[in-house]
């Protein structure tokens, strides 16, 4: 071969550093633009958000205000009189107070109750029921134990006219501070969700007045009279718990699912906090509409200047030998192909990866059927084996978030075990024992069993890396009934499986965090985090769950709580019936929106001696089977465009065409399990030749399929 000499790369680099800086230059400039784009309209939203802020803590201090005058109105008219004495003038008196209410729309009705909980007087019933209790609310508890000031109470609902309200109460002023009962104002929710009906148009578009324990008092757009209340994981229940005063924060809402940018305010001398949000995708709405326009511009130039650099590349490549302008076209080749797979990574998504590797994969499979060089054939073993890496890491992710689609199977751990220690002394260094104790007796339980092998592995692969100098990793399994559920929050009856290692132990501040994803105390390059958290989402999406015990330098026992199933496992000794020869010849519905991999796979179905027909979403495919065509097996993918996707073509043909075979694929899909549930045969993406050919197979009633998922 040729070598690039000096005086060609003098006249490439010129025009390389053109090309580079014809997508670099506009990337970096487009880059900048967005940044400043999003931070200018995440300013204006912090300021439209601190002005609807200002807003309504204002008129909420004033509503708060008005009712403390209210009480303090009210404990003035009752002074120095007896309980005796206010029910002798209940009617003069509960004039008096229904003035007051009806002068102010917040205040649903105005209540005194005796030291006991009874009540003496009311602003909206006379008489009072002299029977009615409410000594067990809140709202008179906390003021019957300590003079708690004002009290902002839970919201609850009336045991006179089932009404929603809170209640914001006083105790009754007496000359020694013994406690005589207390003065209740019942506040509608609905006037301050009212209010903030009327100003979320032109300020913000979700508005909440929260008490300081996580309680929502109001909050629009409202979900009914159901009781809302932050949960312990919230982002915003630490700050307004620690009572500080404002802040922002960005979080998806508990309620609707929405995300939003949110600022929150205490309202002064109370113990609640007004928050006011605004959709973070009506953010990077206008982002985009900004951008839009600089890219209608901007993109055809970028691409104008960039197409002009590589043609005066390419003429000037026609000067010089053959085997310069290969090795410049294949290092453009890679690029690009670098470049692609990072576009398609951007995604983040399971479905999209899966997908990507699914392309990977068959183009892989389609190669090796043609005569190639060593070097060649060495390339596509790394394609593939890089591609399985891919696969595995979308899988962990996907067993951790308890979203990867089982295939349970019931299973006697001691036999099991037994089989698996082979397998497991060699994945273990020569100088690590492995030792079990399995009982007899011990109960079946029911899981996927390769989620199960994957799990096992992942704990004796980081007990190995913790004896870098040998030790013994112990296996042992028993039979538990768990009556108390706060011992691991389950009860009932579990088989738990624990792995122990003798080596170096688990420092006490990292103990917590071992089964989050992507934690790890391994160097660079040595560990992705997701090993622990795949046995955690695999025990937990199992019906169980995960524990780790460790101490510093004393060993780690990683310990698997499996649900017991009253099921008999199969017999694994059983003889596999012979595989029949088949001809392969049928027709094949193939339903894939993605045209890279319904390519990909019309070519694997058609080596394999099908004929095969392509549909791009649900409807193509439930028009061309309503056409008489004469199909043998349905083969889509779940995750479509369009009202319907792969799940509900496959009942839909279920119920049409009940003797046609349906057999769907998925990278990822959160109907995928509930598919299997329903009997339905799922292939997981990414799969070879071989497994597709295994599971139409089984979904044409040939062979029982045995290819691991």
């Amino acid at each position: 071969m040729g070598r690039v000499t000096s005086k060609s790369r003098t006249v490439f680099w010129p025009l390389q550093l053109l090309l580079v800086a014809s997508l670099l230059g506009p990337g970096l400039f487009f880059a900048y633009t967005a940044w400043d784009h999003y931070r200018r309209i995440r300013q204006y939203s912090d300021e439209r958000i601190e002005r609807a802020l200002d807003v309504v803590q204002e008129h909420s201090l004033k509503a708060f205000q008005t009712i403390e005058r209210t009480m303090a109105e009210t404990n003035e008219v009752l002074r120095g009189l007896t309980p005796e004495q206010i029910l002798a003038e209940e009617a003069r008196l509960q004039s008096r107070l229904k003035r007051t209410q009806d002068a102010l729309p917040q205040i649903e009705a105005i209540w005194v109750f005796d030291k006991a909980g009874r009540p003496l007087v009311s602003s909206t019933i006379l008489p009072v029921p002299r029977n009615l209790d409410n000594s067990e609310r809140d709202y008179f508890k906390v003021q019957a134990e300590q003079d708690a000031g004002t009290h902002i109470g839970k919201t609850i609902t009336s045991k006179i006219g089932d009404i929603r309200f809170f209640v914001v109460s006083q105790r009754r002023p007496t000359q020694d501070g013994s406690f005589d009962g207390i003065v209740a104002v019942s506040v509608r929710p609905e006037h301050f969700r009212e209010y903030y009906g009327r100003i979320s148009r032109a300020l913000a578009d979700s508005i909440s007045l929260i008490r300081s324990d996580g309680e929502f008092l109001a909050r629009y757009p409202s979900r009914g009279d159901e009781p809302l209340q932050l949960t312990p994981g919230n982002i915003l229940l630490p700050a307004i718990q620690s009572n500080v005063e404002s802040g922002f924060i960005t979080a998806v809402s508990q309620i609707d699912g929405i995300e939003r940018r949110i600022g929150y305010h205490k309202v002064p001398g109370y113990p609640i906090y007004v928050t006011t949000g605004i959709e973070t995708a009506s953010m990077w709405r206008d982002l985009w509409s900004q951008m839009g326009q600089l890219l209608a511009f901007g993109l055809p130039a970028t691409l104008g200047l960039f197409g002009i650099s590589l043609l005066a590349l390419q003429r000037t490549r026609s000067f010089h030998a053959e085997i310069e302008r290969r090795e410049m076209a294949e290092a453009a080749l890679k690029q690009a192909q670098r470049l692609e797979a990072v576009g398609h990574l951007t995604g983040g998504v399971a479905h999209d990866f899966n997908n990507l590797l699914m392309v990977v994969k068959g183009n892989v499979d389609r190669l090796r059927r043609y005569p190639m060089e060593e070097r060649q054939k060495r390339s596509l073993d790394a394609i593939e084996t890089a591609a399985g890496r891919g696969a595995s890491l979308v899988r962990q992710l996907l067993s951790f978030s308890r979203q990867q689609t089982h295939e349970p199977e019931v299973v006697n751990l001691s036999r099991y075990l037994l089989d698996l220690q082979d397998m497991l002394r060699s994945s273990l260094r020569g100088d690590i024992a492995v030792d079990m104790r399995l009982p007899p007796g011990l109960w079946n339980t029911k899981v996927d069993l390769n989620e199960l092998e994957l799990a096992i592995l992942n704990i004796a692969v980081n007990a190995r890396d913790a004896m870098p100098d040998g030790g013994r990793l112990l296996i042992e399994a028993w039979n538990l009934n768990l009556r108390d559920p706060d011992v691991i929050g389950f009860e009932g009856d579990f088989v738990a499986l624990s792995l122990t290692d003798t080596g170096s132990g688990i420092p006490e501040d990292v103990l917590p965090h071992v089964f989050e994803p992507f934690y790890t105390t391994k160097d660079v390059g040595k560990g992705t985090g997701l090993g622990l958290s795949q046995v955690y989402g695999f025990a937990r999406q199992s019906g169980g769950t995960a524990t780790a015990l460790a101490e510093a330098g004393r060993g780690t026992t990683i310990t698997l709580y499996l649900p017991r199933t009253i099921e008999v496992a199969t017999d694994g000794s059983a003889p596999m019936p012979e595989t029949p020869v088949r001809s392969g010849h049928g027709h094949i519905l193939l339903v894939e929106d993605n045209a890279d991999i319904a390519d990909v796979t019309r070519v694997s179905l058609e080596e394999i001696g099908f004929h095969v027909t392509h549909a791009a979403d649900a409807q193509s495919a439930l028009a061309v089977l309503r056409s008489g065509a004469r199909i043998n097996l349905v083969f889509s993918d779940i995750v479509m465009p369009g009202n319907l996707n792969g799940v509900d073509l496959a009942r839909i043909i279920r119920s049409e065409l009940p003797s046609l075979p349906v057999l769907l694929a998925t990278g990822y899909s959160n109907v995928a399990q509930a598919a299997m549930d329903d009997g339905f045969t799922i292939l997981r993406k990414p799969y070879d030749s071989s497994e597709l050919r295994a599971h139409i197979d089984r979904a044409l009633g040939f062979v029982p399929l045995k290819v691991s998922a």
